[in-house]
């Protein structure tokens, strides 16, 4: 099992959703309104009226055989639009019992 962490731009909301359900990934826990700038040049999502823009961050655990495809999607889908600031970050995870 992998764990899947997403951040992304408040623009992409459905976008993510809609990506995950293409693999077959029905489970996610999203966090809403997540203030943060990116580390490189992206613009800062702040809430305020200077950057009124604010990211949405999601975490989905997901089979390994989905989880290079999904990658892949997602920074697809970040190239097409990259100043909206899409990141993805992955890890070996395990169910505890």
């Amino acid at each position: 099992m992998k764990a899947i962490f997403i951040t992304y731009n408040q623009a992409f909301n459905e976008e993510i959703v809609s990506i995950l359900e293409s693999f077959g990934q029905r489970g996610f826990t999203r966090w809403t309104d997540v203030q943060g700038r990116g580390s490189v040049d992206g613009t800062p999502h702040m809430g305020n009226h200077a950057w009124p823009e604010m990211n949405h961050v999601m975490i989905s655990f997901i089979d390994e055989s989905i989880y290079a495809p999904l990658v892949k999607k997602l920074k697809e889908t970040d190239a097409e639009t990259p100043a909206l600031g899409l990141r993805v970050y992955g890890w070996d995870a395990e169910e505890a019992v």
